[in-house]
């Protein structure tokens, strides 16, 4: 596929007339064709002007045809083989085997979510018949379900150029909901973004969906994305990035003259807890663990284990020694842009600085700059001083941890009431750990979106019972998931129908169930017809 660089809205390419900018393989630091252009705030309107325009006609489009739209992309995806593939490795830095792997995620979750749309049941239909002769007044009938908020943008994210991008998990559930999208592509992989733009198109053109219904723009400044958010036509936003970045989004949606949902995912710390019988039994073993998850993608997660508490014994001088081996044995990797690498840098010297903390160890080969890579760092600190340095509760993004040596059980559960909100924190433990701890998981609770035990929060599983998010600043709607099927709720609002004649109502909630979804009628769940 030979690439452009331009805007692609309503299904046609526009040229953009912005500032130029192109794609720069972190690798090698060397700039990657084509040249790329800011889209022009006329094309933000533009985009979301055709979107509005097709909301009706997409909308209206039965979940047979929906599904058979994303099952398009899906294909279309995997029809770009290993083009899509190179791309992303030279953009990203990202190894092809993780690619490779992020491809299939992406394509699973657009079929998964394929899936769900046919079978119906996730538009919650609840159907309350009418009692005309009920005393002292008649009951009318009441009908319920889930219906699409309209045009959506997307924010494509850095660290996954697939499957949290362009066709990512944002961008299917939008779709699957009936909801036309518009994507802000990520600067630093456009040219991966384009590619994928361009399957949605063609797929969106094949199976019948209406051209406004999918739009995506460049920016590499904030000018466009702040337009996109603003504009009057967009009923809902989702971003994952920074929470800076994301705030300043959050709070431009938030005072409109209309506000909007604004769905970010703006990062955590993930704190881990090490309990005393875990520690004892099989401290190395946690210990590898940790450092896979610390150093998978170069720590460029979201849920990457930063923050690591455990109360003093020789299970955690074990745990300590072992990390600390692993830690100065990893090689330096390339992160996905210079500016990332960066960052890193800047936090890791920051930690470095606060008095009270201990560099306990780092990657024994140097780093190349040129290559934008990093080295992983571990470092400890106690309690009393965690408490005192509110620094340390600030994500580094990178294969970064300190681990805090506490004193007491009591000690743990202070610190962790302390936290902001988080979207994953880990607890290993054996079972008479966690009964024992039983008030650790209570605070948790509160605190995190997802609690893993005996595990890490890296590698998240696409499936309908996964929650991504927490409360703030890991996300702004803790009620609402980024990843599994319940993201597409972020994308649709619940309609009321009261004393309608059947054949007047939306297919979801007439007499006759055609979908063979579960319904709540009367009270009681069923599959049958009304």
């Amino acid at each position: 596929m030979t690439l452009h660089g331009q805007s692609i809205i309503a299904g046609k390419t526009v040229d953009s007339t912005g500032e130029a900018f192109t794609a720069t393989n972190p690798a090698t630091g060397k700039s990657l064709e084509p040249v790329f252009h800011e889209s022009p705030v006329d094309q933000a309107d533009a985009a979301l002007k055709a979107a509005d325009a097709a909301f009706d006609e997409f909308r209206a489009k039965t979940p047979e045809e929906r599904a058979s739209f994303l099952e398009a992309i899906a294909d279309g995806i995997d029809a770009l083989g290993d083009d899509l593939l190179k791309r992303a490795n030279e953009e990203t830095g990202l190894p092809m085997v993780r690619v490779t792997g992020e491809r299939g995620r992406t394509t699973s979750q657009a079929r998964l979510f394929a899936k769900l749309v046919r079978e119906g049941t996730w538009l919650e239909a609840r159907i309350d018949k009418a009692i005309p002769d009920r005393a002292p007044l008649p009951k009318p009938d009441v009908r319920r379900m889930m219906v699409p908020v309209g045009p959506v943008v997307v924010f494509g994210a850095s660290n996954f150029p697939l499957a949290i991008s362009v066709a990512g998990t944002d961008t299917v559930s939008a779709l699957g909901a009936g909801c036309p999208v518009v994507v802000k592509a990520h600067p630093g992989h456009p040219g991966t973004s384009e590619m994928i733009a361009r399957v949605i198109t063609e797929a969106a053109e094949k199976t019948g969906m209406p051209a406004g219904v999918f739009s995506m723009v460049h920016g590499k400044g904030s000018e466009i994305g702040m337009a996109l958010v603003k504009h009057s036509l967009t009923a809902a936003v989702a971003f994952t990035g920074s929470l800076k970045g994301g705030r300043a989004l959050f709070d431009a949606a938030s005072s409109r003259p209309n506000p909007i949902p604004f769905y970010g995912e703006l990062g955590s710390v993930n704190p881990v807890f090490l309990l005393p019988g875990a520690l004892q039994q099989r401290a190395p073993q946690i210990a590898e663990a940790f450092v896979t998850s610390l150093t998978m993608g170069v720590g460029q997660f979201c849920t990457n284990p930063g923050l690591v508490f455990g109360v003093q014994s020789d299970g955690l001088k074990q745990f300590m020694e072992k990390t600390s081996f692993l830690v100065k044995a990893w090689q330096p990797t390339s992160m996905l842009h210079a500016g990332i690498s960066n960052s890193f840098d800047t936090g890791v010297a920051r930690v470095i600085a606060t008095q009270g903390v201990d560099l306990v160890a780092r990657s024994q080969t140097p780093a190349s700059k040129e290559a934008s890579q990093a080295t992983a760092a571990l470092f400890s600190t106690d309690a009393a001083n965690f408490e005192r340095q509110e620094s340390l509760r600030e994500e580094v993004f990178g294969p970064s941890s300190v681990v805090t040596h506490v004193g007491s059980k009591e000690e743990l559960e202070r610190i962790a009431e302390s936290f902001d909100g988080q979207l994953t924190a880990a607890i290993h433990g054996t079972e008479d750990d966690l009964r024992e701890h039983a008030r650790l998981v209570r605070i948790l609770e509160r605190k995190a979106g997802r609690i893993i035990f005996n595990g890490f929060g890296t590698g998240i599983e696409v499936c309908p019972s996964m929650h991504h998010g927490g409360p703030y600043p890991s996300s702004t709607h803790s009620h609402f998931t980024s990843i599994g099927t319940a993201a597409i709720y972020r994308f649709v609002r619940p309609v009321c129908y009261q004393g309608f004649p059947d054949d007047c109502l939306p297919q979801a909630i007439q007499n006759k169930n055609v979908t063979g979804a579960w319904r709540m009628v009367d009270g009681e769940m069923t599959k049958g017809d009304v």
